[in-house]
């Protein structure tokens, strides 16, 4: 007689978006499959709850709709009816006492269109001047990496940088042009760079290389983008998941045939044994699991920084603005403000909200950069007030908001600091040497909803094939079968 069959069992660590992709897509390819998640509830920072009777996102409120792996997750799940694209694109940045409407023909802030930049007043006029110095400038010296500052300052000067490059950086990243790695949050423009002396040149030949638009650049979907994290742990639960909140792994160990992850309290230890094991916890997580195991990636984790950041969400009645907001929103420079750094009026961007409370202006005020973490030490109430006196500043609103709620993320997000690139290829190259074992997330390749979803599938992909060559390599009668990847 032999022994029946056993699939394959494969644990999951993280429950955010990337976590949950990683338990889908592991599951649809036969494997058993659970998921641990530390805190009480799944989403990570996909989460929604009420705001004036509205659903409105509390972390990230949108996903790139031209990069695919987040429409087709969204439509593989039956939700693609539920997406909702914005009313408008239009947006501004405060600088020098006034709000400009973002200038047309940039790479994240970096001008292709010098005629709008002009236009766009964002620039004192000594800025201004100093940009097309890049044309004729000689080529600026350039190793492996850089820092954004460091390249873009030296090519068109600093005001181009404080007032442009970064709070779009800061929008992504909540981080510091002259800390960020050019060619991790820049990879398109650090291509085109290596072939063109000019900076403005290279993005250009960017632009021009793009496709002709296809539609807008970012999607929702109806009820927020917690909706899509909702769904997608529903569907995990339909296939062979199990999903376990409010469980703490404590420590990662080899065992004889795979992985022995400790979970739960110390006084009450649980022993999970997998055959592969997915992390999809944030770098300092990750690093604390891989400490004994895989010590080399261990420590490049533990060089990622994060920055901490709050949202304030305020909710007005329409008749507190002297006009209505027309645009999506606006940026604001570090050296404008050391509190609030942009601001999203989120009815106005987002139309079907107002479907469900018309009268009512949604408005999200994000706080926080890297490196300023007392700004966040401040009490819920002080941030309120921060972001309500920034409103009164750039829209003269005079009225008290009807509702309000602040949320806060603490270490929420990677920095691509220099050297970001290599780091990662380093991290990827010793977890290879430990088969069964992949990691996945907003550390590596991107922090938008689609770059994790692209992670999750690539570490799936990864110990698939781990346990397929395991499956084979076994010469016994007793071989465990690993069932073959079913799908993305």
């Amino acid at each position: 007689m032999t022994d029946a069959p056993t699939r394959a069992h494969v644990a999951v660590v993280g429950g955010g978006i990337a976590g949950l992709t990683a338990a889908y897509h592991a599951a649809k390819g036969g494997a058993r499959v659970t998921l641990l998640e530390g805190s009480a509830d799944v989403g990570g920072k996909l989460r929604v709850s009420e705001v004036a009777g509205l659903a409105v996102d509390e972390g990230a409120e949108a996903m790139l709709a031209r990069r695919p792996e987040g429409l087709e997750l969204v439509r593989e799940l039956g939700i693609g009816d539920r997406l909702a694209f914005p009313g408008t694109t239009s947006s501004a940045i405060w600088s020098r006492g006034a709000l400009h409407d973002m200038p047309s023909g940039h790479i994240m802030g970096v001008p292709a269109d010098l005629v709008a930049l002009a236009r766009s007043g964002v620039l004192s006029a000594a800025g201004m001047a100093r940009v097309p110095l890049d044309l004729v400038r000689p080529a600026t010296p350039r190793g492996e990496d850089v820092s954004v500052a460091g390249l873009v300052g030296a090519r068109m000067g600093a005001e181009v940088v404080d007032r442009l490059v970064e709070p779009l950086l800061g929008g992504v990243y909540a981080g510091r042009a002259d800390d960020l790695s050019f060619e991790a949050t820049m990879p398109g423009l650090a291509d085109a760079a290596r072939t063109h002396r000019s900076l403005i040149a290279a993005a250009r030949a960017v632009r021009e290389a793009a496709p002709a638009s296809s539609g807008p650049v970012f999607t929702t979907l109806t009820g927020g983008m917690g909706a899509f994290a909702q769904s997608l742990a529903s569907r995990v639960t339909d296939l062979d998941v199990t999903l376990r909140t409010e469980t703490m792994v404590r420590e990662l160990r080899r065992g004889p045939e795979g992985w022995r992850l400790t979970v739960g309290p110390a006084r009450e230890p649980e022993l999970v044994e997998a055959d592969a094991v997915i992390l999809a916890v944030p770098a300092h997580a990750a690093r604390r699991l891989l400490q004994e195991e895989v010590p080399a990636a261990s420590a490049e984790l533990g060089r990622i920084g994060y920055a901490s950041m709050a949202i304030v969400t305020l909710a007005y009645s329409a008749t507190a603005f002297p006009r209505p907001p027309r645009r999506s929103g606006y940026l604001v420079p570090a050296v404008e403000s050391d509190g609030v750094k942009a601001v999203t009026f989120s009815t106005t961007k987002w139309p079907h909200l107002l479907d469900d409370a018309p009268g009512v202006v949604v408005v999200r005020c994000s706080i926080g950069r890297y490196g300023e973490e007392q700004v966040l030490q401040r009490p819920d109430e002080e941030l309120k007030a921060l972001a309500m006196t920034e409103l009164a500043r750039t829209t003269g609103v005079t009225e008290l908001p009807v509702d309000s709620r602040v949320t806060r993320w603490g270490g929420s997000l990677p920095q691509y600091s220099v050297g970001h690139l290599d780091r990662v290829a380093r991290i990827r190259g010793a977890v290879a040497g430990a088969p069964g074992l992949a990691v996945c997330g907003a550390a590596y390749d991107g922090v938008g909803v689609p770059a994790c979803i692209a992670s999750a599938r690539a570490a799936v992909a990864r110990v698939t094939g781990d346990l397929k060559s395991r499956g084979e390599s076994e010469t016994t009668g007793r071989r465990r079968p690993v069932p073959e990847q079913k799908g993305n």
